[in-house]
């Protein structure tokens, strides 16, 4: 009997340690959203993502759906992703085959090379600080990843991060002119964290194939090329309940169709005083350069750009190449109703460079409201947006003088193994 005991109890630890070593997980995620006077997708002409009086509001639900395998030995890690992005009706019911969104989201190994160094190979997401110039993008129902492979350094509260990435078509040139879609890439981030202070630098160089040449007609070559270079500083300081956040970077080079890039930048500063557990009031002014007569506007690449500017995306999002740049000022209060947790933020855009005359323009204003609660194994996220043209846009005929959007997520992360 004694012997019977041992053998189960060899057994029992044998599945712990296995159960320990992989692990197995899930994540269901539909969001409804409602864009009451046609959203952000169909806007008139002029100005950009302007909604016309012959918009209608629409109901649109779409949905993640994942499966992620991870498994931990001495050396390395390996992690796999699987997901679906779909929406509902995207499918008739009895069709043949799906809608064509179901890929490898992750696939890399975590190399140990030494106690301090290891090597992070493959299909992944890049997301430094807060996201702001390379973030997972975790809004967007596809998230963003990357296929590069990473060296990471790290001893104590000092961490080097040196990556790069080379995109290739199967059996062809590289031929793709998109900002989203570099040629290569390469990137170094140093951070030191300390109790009160966390400073980043980040220094990256994209390089865009068939920068000088979009035509399809074109045969692609791989001397038609566009670099661009962006390089800056993340900084947090804490002391007690009082926070700061800072943001500051610079472009340099050329942009996809050979557009030049000269000293664009984007530059932040945000102040937070916690007053309580639950209460709490921040303020942030961020700062994106426009269009000159030698450069074009900063464009933040592959940030969570969600995450700034507004949450109904009116700039760098649904309006990615608004040429006059930004000035956005922003209040936020965040507070716990009943379990709820609640925040609300309020913006004023204007535009920042003197494009036709138009600098300090008045581009608006937005109000955002988010509310989130946490139940024992889900949580529930909505929101509620509201968008408020310039007058000087608002008066044009036949232009709606507000957006309104607003949204419901449920979130569920199943712990499968």
């Amino acid at each position: 009997m004694r012997k019977q005991y041992l053998i189960l109890g060899l057994l029992l630890a044998s599945l712990q340690f296995a159960q320990a070593q992989f692990s197995l997980s899930g994540e269901f995620r539909p969001r409804s959203e409602y864009f009451g006077n046609g959203g952000n997708f169909t806007g008139g002409s002029f100005p950009a993502q302007t909604a016309m009086d012959s918009d209608e509001g629409f109901l649109r639900t779409s949905v993640r759906a994942a499966l992620n395998a991870k498994y931990k030995a001495e050396t390395y890690t390996v992690y796999l992703g699987f997901q679906e992005v779909f929406a509902f009706g995207d499918r008739p019911q009895i069709a043949t085959n799906g809608n064509g969104n179901f890929r490898v989201q992750e696939a890399w190994a975590d190399l140990k090379l030494g106690e301090n160094s290891s090597l992070k190979v493959g299909r992944q997401p890049l997301s430094y600080d807060d996201q702001r110039i390379l973030g997972g993008l975790g809004w967007a129902q596809q998230a963003r990843t990357h296929d590069a492979a990473v060296y990471q350094l790290k001893k104590n509260t000092f961490t080097l991060l040196v990556g790069g990435a080379l995109n290739t078509a199967v059996d062809e040139i590289y031929n793709t002119a998109n900002l989203f879609s570099y040629r290569d890439m390469v990137f170094v981030r140093a951070n030191n964290k300390g109790e009160k202070f966390n400073i980043s630098f980040l220094g990256m160089v994209n390089t865009f194939q068939n920068g000088g040449d979009n035509n399809p007609a074109t045969p692609p070559t791989t001397d038609r090329k566009a670099s661009l270079i962006t390089a800056g500083v993340h900084m947090d300081y804490k002391a007690g309940d009082f926070s700061l956040t800072s943001n500051l970077f610079l472009q340099e080079g050329e942009r996809v169709g050979g557009t030049d890039v000269k000293g664009a930048y984007l530059a932040s500063l945000g102040a937070a005083y916690k007053f309580n557990d639950a209460n709490s009031l921040g303020l942030t002014v961020e700062r994106i350069s426009g269009r000159n007569s030698e450069s074009a506007a900063f464009f933040p690449l592959y940030g969570t750009n969600h995450a700034f500017n507004g949450l109904i995306d009116r700039f760098y999002v649904g309006n990615h190449a608004n040429a006059g740049g930004l000035n956005d000022f922003q209040l936020t209060y965040k507070t716990k109703v009943a379990g709820v947790g609640v925040t609300l933020a309020g913006h004023y855009f204007t535009e920042q460079s003197d494009v036709d005359g138009l600098a300090g323009n008045d581009l608006g204003s937005e109000i955002d409201l988010v509310l989130a609660k946490k139940f024992k194994e889900f949580k529930i996220v909505g929101g509620y947006s509201h968008f408020f043209e310039p007058s000087a846009i608002a008066d044009m005929p036949g232009v709606k003088s507000t957006q309104n959007w607003a949204w419901l997520m449920l979130v569920i992360n199943p712990k499968l193994l």
